[in-house]
């Protein structure tokens, strides 16, 4: 019995209108999109979903259209990161208030950082002052702080903490925290370095937050699929396609960008990012359709579409 969060779980661009508020009826055909072709799970507000850039009024937004739409048929992941443990509450308590289960939270940032310590007594309190399930999110270039092993591990031990995210392309420490929490059947761990899925699979990760998924998530469910089965030979057939597709994210300046271009030709959504980042040139688009394209012929004759 595959655990609660597991399997194949984007960070989910979050669709803008030209007022850089969330596009609703773009942003719910794509959610439905993503439920319609099996993907397993959905991590909203994340770095891929822009959730620092929206107004706190328009992440919420993003969250609630996310629970509405496809709560019912997956687990809904919540990015509540912040610059402080009052903040991340606040915003946790929000997000319990329209009904999510789960709340993904990083250490703090801006702010300087001390020591290990600081992250686990953020933890410590939010934990007494909620009520849902948290999940641990290790993405140093963002914070500015990398969560060792260690810290991870004292953290997955606290009440109501389900899982752990991992985003520091650390995988010894990865391949410590699958070992500390392999007979666990309520905590997931999550690679969410793509490049590394396969090796982590045939360790024995429970899933992976790859941010093109919706654009080809029969690839990223099959490596999922073929990884987890302990399928040597095909995992690392998949592999290779999934390193070749997620290198579109470092075609532009700015891979969020280069993210909802991609999403966008599926015609739910624009490729409006949110002031002031990059956006894609004329011909960032050109190539990164090009190799779109390829990946398709290079799917059909691997038998994945």
């Amino acid at each position: 019995m595959p655990k609660k969060y597991h399997g194949v779980i984007p960070p989910i661009i979050t669709p803008v209108d030209e007022n850089e508020n969330v596009d609703e009826k773009g942003f719910r055909q794509l959610l439905n999109h993503c439920a319609d072709r099996g993907i397993h799970g959905m991590f909203v507000a994340g770095t891929n979903g822009e959730s620092l850039a929206l107004t706190g009024e328009e992440r919420d937004r993003a969250i609630r259209i996310a629970l509405d739409e496809v709560g019912k048929r997956m687990p809904v992941m919540a990015g509540v990161m912040d610059t402080s443990t009052r903040r991340v509450v606040e915003n946790i308590k929000r997000l319990e208030q329209m009904g999510g289960s789960c709340a993904v939270v990083t250490s703090i940032f801006y702010t300087r950082h001390t020591s290990q310590d600081e992250t686990i007594r953020h933890f410590e309190k939010i934990i007494k002052e909620t009520n849902i399930d948290l999940i641990v999110y290790n993405i140093p270039p963002f914070t500015g702080m990398k969560l060792t092993a260690a810290t991870m591990s004292k953290i997955s031990e606290m009440d109501r903490v389900v899982g752990l995210k991992d985003s520091s392309g650390d995988f010894a420490d990865f391949q410590k925290l699958i070992n500390a929490h392999a007979g666990d059947s309520n905590f997931s761990v999550l690679q969410g370095s793509t490049p590394s899925a396969a090796a982590s699979f045939l360790q024995g990760a429970d899933g992976y937050v790859p941010a093109l998924a919706p654009y080809f998530p029969e690839l990223y469910i099959k490596l999922y699929e073929a990884g987890t089965r302990r399928d040597i030979k095909r995992t690392m057939e998949l592999n290779n396609l999934v390193v070749e597709t997620s290198g579109i994210l470092g075609m532009t300046k700015n891979a969020t960008a280069a993210t909802k271009y991609a999403i966008s030709l599926l015609g739910f959504t624009n490729k409006r990012v949110i002031w002031p980042q990059d956006m894609t040139t004329s011909e960032d688009e050109k190539n990164i359709k090009a190799r779109l394209d390829l990946m398709k012929e290079k799917l059909q004759q691997a038998g994945v579409l």
